[in-house]
This record gives C-alpha cells, structure tokens and sequence, in this order.
C-alpha cells in the first residue's frame, strides 16, 4: 500500500468549512501528525481519542495548581488534546475505520474534557486567589456550553423538517403532473395523434436564505469560503479555546503587570462573543422559516 501524502489528507479529511481556530492553529499540525501517523503506526481513532483525554487530564491536574507556569502548561496541554482529538475523525476517514460508537466516545470525551478543564480552571484560581469571582463565573459558563450544544442542534433539525416538507409538496406536484400526463398521453393515443414526449420532473426548488441576500455577508462569506473557514466566527470551538487556552496563558501578564490574570475578562469576552453569533443563528433561522412559509404556500396554491 502506498504511503499518503499530506495533500491526500488535505483532501480526504478536511472539511470544506471549518471553525477558523482549526483551520489556522490545528489543521497545520494536525494534518502532518496524521500523516506520520497513518503512515508509520497502527493507532486506531479510539486510541487518539482516548490519548486526548489523557491531555485533557494532565491540563485539568495543572490548572488546579493556579500559579502561571501551571496555567501556560495547562493551556498547552489543552491544545494538544484538541489537535489529538481532530487527529482520530482525520484518521478515521482517511483509513475508512470509523465507527458509530466511535463517533458517540469522541462526542463524550469532548464534553468530559471541556467541563473538567473548564471547573479545573475556575476552582484553581478561586482557591489560588480567594476572588468570589471565579465561582460565579463557572454557572455561566456551563450555562453558555450547554446553549450552543442545544441551539445547533434543534436549528439543524428545523431546517431538516423544513427541507422534509418542501420536498414532499413537490412530490405531491410532480405525482400530480404525471397522473395528468398519462391521462393526456392515453387520449392522445386513442385519437391517433402522436405520443408526445414526457418533460423530465421539475427539480426541488431551493428557498433562498433571506440574510444571505445581504451583499456584504455574501461577500465576507465568499472570503471566508477560500480559506474554508465558516462565516459562524465563534462558534463551540473557539469558546472552548478561549477559555481553556487564551485565558490561562493571560497569566504571564502577571510578569509584568499587578494584575494576576485576565482570566475572567477573556472568558466573559467568550461568552458574549458566543451569544452573538448563536442569537444570528437564530435570526438566520427566523428569515429562512419566513421564506419557506412564502414557499409552501406558492407550492400550495400552484397544486
């Protein structure tokens, strides 16, 4: 069998659109370590994905301990973990050994990982410091992970229902169509004229997504699109990243300044950010319900 290379893996295990953190600082590496991998070792995605927990373990144990090289190294860790953990899907695809039960451990393990890191972080330097803040911080965040893990996916299911509904009222009218062609095609044949041909089924109409029709989110989008990154800027991804990387490694700034940490600004900055773009989601979702009701009914009155 021959060797992959890192433009197969380019191809065959990158995603098309992808969070803009992994794009930039995991796919680089990433990418190179599934070729070594692939190429020189029999390590399964489960065992990636259980290696990424292990890192995640190690990052939690050193965000208890609350001092800055801790917090450096814990961040480090955490970030490897998550190259590891988009090291096995990478793997998986690339060697067609994935699984469905793999797919639900990786889910899992993410979850746990995040949590754990994220009640590490917070507790640590609530017992480092003895600020209050920190223990109020870590309803919110929990709050907010468990908003983006609820909103994507009851989005993606009304747009599955929607595109559901829209397909079956075009069945309805191409089966109705079709009755009346045979009836016509019949008469036609009885009468001695000839048989005419039979126009192929009108395609499922696509509905429009009325914020794509703003020119300046299409053009960013376009932009986006060439570096695969999605136009959904902050997204779980980055909110993990933010908490568990960008905000621990703030506490070199307490080598040069009185300030310990800015901990609690980055992870508010997070969540705000996060908020933002799911409250988009939601409004591109109430656009795109608008023009799927204005469709159903053109469909409606059409039969």
């Amino acid at each position: 069998m021959s060797a992959f290379t890192l433009a197969e893996v380019q191809e065959r295990t990158y995603k098309k659109r992808d969070a803009w953190w992994t794009v930039f600082l995991v796919d680089p590496l990433a990418g190179r370590l599934v070729v070594w991998t692939a190429n020189h070792t029999s390590i399964t995605p489960n065992q990636l994905t259980f290696g990424a927990g292990v890192l995640g373990l190690a990052s939690a144990l050193c965000f208890t301990q609350g001092s800055w090289p801790w917090l450096v190294a814990g961040a480090l860790l955490f970030h490897l973990s998550f190259v590891l953990d988009c090291m096995d899907g990478k793997i998986a695809r690339l060697k067609g050994t994935g699984s469905v039960f793999g797919a639900w451990v990786d889910f899992v393990f993410d979850r746990i990982r995040f949590f754990v890191c994220m009640m590490a972080l917070l507790l640590g330097q609530w017992v480092h410091t003895g600020e209050l803040v920190y223990l109020l911080m870590t309803p919110m965040l929990t709050f907010f992970d468990l908003l983006r893990y609820l909103n994507g996916p009851q989005v993606a299911k009304t747009r599955r229902a929607m595109r559901r509904q829209l397909a079956e009222a075009i069945a309805g009218l191409q089966s109705e169509s079709l009755v009346e062609d045979a009836e016509s095609t019949e008469t036609e044949e009885n009468n001695g004229a000839p048989r005419a041909e039979t126009e192929p089924p009108t395609p499922v109409p696509t509905v429009p997504s009325r914020f794509t029709q703003f020119r300046a989110y299409q053009r960013v989008g376009e932009a986006l699109l060439r570096h695969r990154v999605r136009p959904h800027l902050f997204s779980g991804i980055e909110f993990e990243m933010f908490v568990c990387v960008v905000a621990p490694l703030t506490a070199v700034v307490s080598l040069f300044t009185p300030w310990p940490s800015l901990i609690v600004p980055v992870a508010v900055f997070a969540s705000a950010a996060l908020l933002l773009f799911e409250a988009v989601l939601v409004v591109k979702l109430w656009l795109d319900t608008r023009s799927f009701e204005a469709e159903k009914r053109r469909l409606t009155a059409t039969g």
